[in-house]
């Protein structure tokens, strides 16, 4: 398998392919629209909403975390999970210009 070379794209490029990367799945779509619903809640909360195993539904937490759109305290056993206000709004606005550009409507293709 090759490089994905993203040293020759933007930084807003990447940016806007680790978001679509994290939409890519529905478990995370689903995880982060609960997070956004109940403010915070804990692992165990998501295996009983999503439907998913503990470690499945880890793994997705943490892709989330890496890519910062969640944070989490530990509290005791248990972790605590909310959304990065911050970083959701930056993501809000990134996304926001690269899926706000228009195509002409009198432009020619193909």
């Amino acid at each position: 398998m090759g490089l994905a070379k993203t040293e020759i794209f933007t930084d807003e490029q990447n940016a806007i392919s680790a978001f679509a990367k994290a939409f890519s799945h529905p478990a995370r779509v689903a995880i982060l629209q609960h997070l956004y619903k109940t403010n915070t809640c804990v692992c165990g909360d998501l295996v009983n909403e999503i439907g998913l195993a503990q470690p499945t539904i880890s793994q997705h937490l943490k892709e989330l975390k890496q890519l910062g759109l969640i944070q989490g305290t530990v509290e005791g056993t248990s972790v605590c999970y909310c959304i990065n206000v911050e970083n959701w709004q930056s993501m809000k606005s990134i996304m926001f210009h690269f899926l706000n550009q228009d195509v002409a409507e009198n432009s020619s293709c193909c």
